[in-house]
């Protein structure tokens, strides 16, 4: 067959991804075989591929595959996230550049330019992903603002505020005010922050002179203290309780109070207490019925509570209040301060935690299934590690705020009832109506009298019913689709998201079907460079990853990110990693041009060929068996690093080496067709992990029916492996890696076959494999002896000895002084295991296994010791 010299992977990629849709390859409908389920983690519809969502995606893809190949029906499940800040903030950037604001238009008028956005951009991931090999049923493509997926949103918020669970009221929630909308946690990115840390006097009510310092980094939220708080057993300020302070420049009179929230050590020891504009606060504010001063808007400016500071931005009001503090001496100092400041990972605004108007989500009881969950087992996370950050979070959760102050998204299904206060919360505005009629007692309320709640929800109240909605599990319970693949099976996602998704998704999984979403959540690591940076464009420390795959190809891409990324742990990313990747594919090439060269002829195998074909088969069914239980145990790294060295080590290294015939001779025709079906074996194991170069080796091996794929399966069964040949040809590599060394140590060459001198227990096995040392160890005869033959160079094999004939071909002088080195060496190493044995402290303290190797070693130094000795006699 015509095979060409190098492995060109944009000749063959496009090529089997497009054959493999076109056939359906990846199709998926509810049959007779077992489901098994992945939901893809759905990208922002903003985003482009990254690092992240390669590795990510990889190991998803690695996990369908496999199954697919196994026999399951396996389904995999694509789709896009609406991601409300993002998008929004992408379109409002997109009209400033058409010179269009957001504030001229209506909200429909806006709403017309984002999906006009959503269409031109919003699928460039999914589309990304078929280059890395995704194997997605893209049928089932799906968009988190979708008519029936944006249905199911509004009927689990209308379900939730109908059980009492949803509630509107003015909470503490983190602000961007650039954006101007509430944010969750997770888009909040802390960094260290140099500025500043005041220490300003606050007077003490009705005695002149005394005051009391107060440390702070944020000086203009004075304007909105309500009170001061100290240590209830801080021995320096037991003068002051039940006393007040005046708040400086605003000079309102506040309460001293006593809380053990007060970290003694930081700062004076006093804390001001602004409960509209601190988390902290907030608390301490409820647990002591404070008064609550919002002294901010919405764009980040004081407000009218901020008196003559009213209406500057809050940095500027931070200035301008340090001025003023110190012109009447009420600033004792300032010094610089490093601390940790929230900035919004959409704008990278300053996040100001403030007190606002939102819904929120009751969470404390709708959680406990959730942690249950995974307490029981019955939700598996992997690595077992993240167990206590998950149970942390369910365990200490807070109500959610729902709400976000913007166009893009679910807009919030709440009615107000113009001129009564009051609202009604419906699906659709056709029931708000007829609810507010029954509210109001008044049948002849017109829709003209009620105005929807501007707000839309959080992206997260829509993305954690993805495994639920995606199958119509909201909308058509019953449907089979939704009782054949629900609960899914694994999830591939980030620790980042651990608690604001995966936790979220398995709340409303038991809440609103009564099932988990899925069995096991598999975490990955960051892809972060080798400075430990997570990648970033801002850093410009992320590769593109298309450049890679146009580069090294998408096999590569995918062998190299896996084979450093065992779960949980970051992966340190170096370009290095994906050319092994690329390198393995080519030496998987080299292999086929090696195999497909080859001819078979009407002959009898030989004794040679027999025993390759023999070992190969036990090894794959070895390699078989320990890819079953690594996969079941997520360590995926470890299962590339086995297929890995099974293809490189043992297939390509030693059994085609021992089978390859000389000088262009034909192998015997049963021979070429164990190798074509052993190589077919490899590949089976491989192709989930380098799907492209596998299907176009299978495929070229033998004559294929058309329309039959590698990637449909099935993959061989192996049974399992003769492990008695496995241990002798582990044996026999071991002596072929030791005579080779021997002889390059000697200046033996290779090319002259010469004879070996054994001394052994286990003869028949020697005689078994020569023809393998004959091969590959350029061997001759074989005679078996009692006693190192006399000018002849050894080499030990665990209990067995071999030996070479130095003859004249060493230099007797240099050999001599060569094992004289050695014996010193070995001698000095024998006292040091000695040293460890004969102190009856260790001996009885360290663990078993310990001092069991350490008398292995004692064992192993002692025969090579004598070794030697008995070469160097040898030499006369």
């Amino acid at each position: 067959m015509a095979i060409s010299k190098n492995y060109t992977p944009s000749e063959i990629e496009d090529k089997w991804y497009a054959a493999w849709i076109e056939a359906g390859a990846f199709r998926s409908v509810p049959d007779h075989r077992p489901a098994y389920t992945i939901t893809i983690p759905p990208p922002n519809v903003t985003g482009i591929l990254h690092m992240g969502h390669i590795l990510n995606n990889t190991i998803q893809d690695v996990l369908i595959r496999r199954k697919r190949m196994e026999g399951y029906n396996a389904c995999w499940v694509p789709g896009t996230d609406h991601a409300s800040i993002a998008t929004e903030a992408k379109v409002v950037r997109m009209l400033a550049e058409q010179g269009i604001r957001k504030s001229d238009l209506t909200r429909e008028e806006f709403l017309r330019h984002s999906f006009e956005w959503k269409e031109t951009y919003g699928g460039i991931i999914l589309r990304q992903l078929r280059k890395l090999g995704a194997s997605c049923d893209w049928e089932r493509t799906h968009f988190t603002m979708d008519e029936e997926y944006s249905r199911a949103v509004i009927e689990c918020f209308c379900e939730l505020y109908r059980q009492g669970l949803i509630y509107r009221g003015k909470r503490m929630v983190n602000w961007d005010p650039q954006a101007q909308t509430a944010v969750s946690d997770e888009e909040v990115i802390h960094r260290e922050t140099q500025g500043f840390l005041y220490h300003i006097r606050y007077a003490i009510e009705g005695a002149p002179g005394e005051y009391v310092v107060i440390a702070t980094t944020r000086p203009e939220t004075l304007l909105g203290d309500t009170a001061v708080a100290i240590h209830p057993e801080d021995p320096r300020y037991t003068h002051l309780h039940g006393r007040r302070a005046l708040v400086p420049l605003a000079g309102r009179s506040v309460p001293i109070i006593l809380d053990a929230y007060v970290d003694r050590e930081f700062g004076t020891g006093c804390l001001k207490v602004t409960p509209a504009h601190d988390m902290n606060d907030a608390e301490i504010g409820l647990r002591h019925g404070l008064e609550v001063v919002d002294m901010m808007t919405d764009e980040g400016r004081v407000s009218e509570a901020g008196g003559a500071y009213a209406g500057l931005d809050r940095f500027e009001a931070r200035k301008q209040i340090v001025r003023d503090l110190e012109a009447q001496g009420l600033l004792e100092r300032q010094e610089p301060y490093t601390h940790s400041v929230g900035y919004s990972e959409r704008t990278n605004a300053v996040i100001e935690p403030r007190r606002s108007l939102q819904w929120f989500l009751k969470m404390q009881d709708l959680s406990r299934p959730a942690l249950d969950a995974v307490n029981s087992g019955e939700v598996n996370l992997i690595p077992g590690r993240f167990l206590s950050t998950y149970r942390h979070w369910l365990e200490h959760v807070r109500d959610w705020c729902l709400s976000r102050q913007l166009w893009w998204g679910h807009r919030i299904p709440a009615y107000y009832i113009a001129g009564t206060g009051q609202y009604v919360v419906a699906p659709d505005a056709a029931s708000a109506l007829e609810a507010a009629r029954e509210l109001t007692g008044n049948p002849d309320l017109q829709a003209s009298s009620l105005e929807q709640d501007p707000d839309v929800l959080d992206t997260w109240a829509s993305s954690w019913l993805w495994p639920v909605q995606v199958f119509q599990g909201i909308t058509r319970p019953g449907n089979p689709d939704f009782s054949y693949y629900y609960p899914t099976s694994d999830l591939v996602t980030a620790p980042e998201i651990l608690f604001f998704w995966v936790a979220r998704m398995i709340i409303a999984g038991y809440h609103f079907t009564g099932k988990k979403p899925f069995t096991n959540v598999y975490l990955t690591g960051i892809v972060r460079d080798d400075q430990r940076r997570k990648m970033s464009k801002q850093l410009g420390n992320s590769p593109d990853p298309l450049d890679l795959i146009a580069k090294h190809g998408a096999d590569g891409v995918r062998v190299g990110m896996l084979l450093a990324s065992p779960a949980g742990n970051d992966l340190l990313y170096k370009e290095s990693l994906i050319e092994q990747g690329r390198n393995f594919a080519n030496k998987l090439w080299n292999a086929y041009r090696l195999v497909g060269g080859w001819q078979g002829a009407d002959r009898e195998p030989g004794e040679l060929e027999l025993l390759a074909a023999d070992w190969m088969r036990a090894r794959l069914a070895q390699a078989a068996q320990e890819l079953e239980d690594l996969f079941g145990k997520f360590r995926i790294a470890d299962a590339v690093m086995a297929v890995y060295k099974l293809t490189w080590d043992d297939f390509c290294s030693w059994f085609l080496e021992m089978i390859k015939p000389a000088g262009g001779q034909p192998l015997s025709a049963a021979t070429l067709e164990a190798v074509t079906s052993l190589f077919e074996g490899v590949l089976e194991l491989l192709h989930p992990f380098m799907p492209f170069v596998t299907e176009e080796i299978w495929q070229g091996l033998r004559e294929r029916e058309a329309g039959v794929f590698l990637t449909c399966g099935p993959m061989r069964t192996h049974g399992a492996p003769d492990t008695a040949c496995l241990e002798d040809m582990a044996l026999i590599q071991e002596t072929v890696t030791a005579l080779r060394a021997l002889r390059s140590e000697k200046g033996l060459g290779l090319k002259d076959a010469l004879p070996l001198s054994v001394i052994t227990e286990t003869p028949d096995l020697f005689r078994r494999y020569l023809p393998v040392l004959q091969k590959l160890a350029g061997i001759g005869g074989l005679e078996f002896v009692q006693s190192q033959p006399a000018r002849s160079a050894g080499v030990r094999v665990r209990t067995s000895e071999c030996f070479l004939p130095a003859g004249e071909l060493a230099d007797a002088e240099e050999e001599r002084s060569k094992l004289l080195k050695e014996i010193e060496y070995t001698e000095g190493f024998l006292r040091s295991v000695l040293g460890k044995l004969e102190n009856e402290r260790f001996v009885s303290s360290a663990p078993a296994q310990v001092v069991e190797n350490e008398r292995r070693k004692r064992a192993d130094a002692e025969a090579k010791l004598d070794l030697l000795r008995r070469s160097l006699a040898a030499l006369g």
